[in-house]
């Protein structure tokens, strides 16, 4: 009953609510963004959402376009400034993604969507994650986001689409807050955020 019907109403009043009252702060880091990276202001990827269909996810952009002499992206590490880290930290580079809510693409709460190159790379286990629509936060992110490995990060991913429910996403919610402002597993052990994901041995 309430994956069907009410949280994708909840979602949607949410959302809109949340848009205009964060309007100004949106505006900000809009400009802020234009003026330290350059344009364009929005990062576009598309992305897996429910059923493993294909959307594309909106978020502000965090790194630059530098290239080496080859004219090939630089590593991350490399492109992402401090401003670039800062907006990752709070998750204000993540703002645009209620536009992705308000449309039905993605939920404010389930698992992150991931890169599409992935889709082949998931086990029938992992695969579920997609049972649900994909999530602003998730449970994974409130236990441990990139610093934990991509296994444990699936299989919380899947804990969440076995057990959804309003209580559940109410808890979600509040450990998420504490996060973002402890700016806790930002990154992983090894990489400016998370390692590519290769497949499960």
């Amino acid at each position: 009953m309430y994956t069907k019907y009410i949280k994708r109403w909840i979602d949607f009043i949410l959302s809109l609510i949340a848009l205009i009252i964060l309007s100004p702060i949106f505006l900000i880091v809009a400009l802020l963004v234009r003026f330290k990276l350059g344009s364009p202001v929005i990062f576009k990827q598309e992305r897996p959402g429910l059923h493993e269909n294909i959307f594309t996810l909106y978020k502000f952009r965090t790194m630059t376009d530098a290239r080496d002499n080859q004219g090939n992206l630089l590593p991350d590490n490399l492109r992402l400034t401090k401003f670039g880290k800062l907006l990752r930290s709070t998750s204000l580079d993540e703002l645009p993604e209620l536009f992705n809510i308000l449309k039905g693409d993605m939920s404010i709460v389930g698992p992150r969507p991931l890169l599409v190159k992935y889709l082949p790379l998931y086990n029938e286990h992992q695969r579920h994650r997609h049972n649900v629509r994909p999530g602003f936060t998730g449970w994974a992110q409130c236990n441990g986001r990139n610093a934990i490995s991509w296994e444990d990060k699936f299989n919380l991913d899947v804990y969440y689409v076995e057990h959804v429910s309003f209580v559940l996403d109410l808890r979600i919610i509040f450990k998420t807050i504490k996060i973002v402002v402890l700016r806790q597993g930002i990154s992983s052990a090894t990489s400016a955020t998370m390692e590519e994901f290769k497949g499960s041995v």
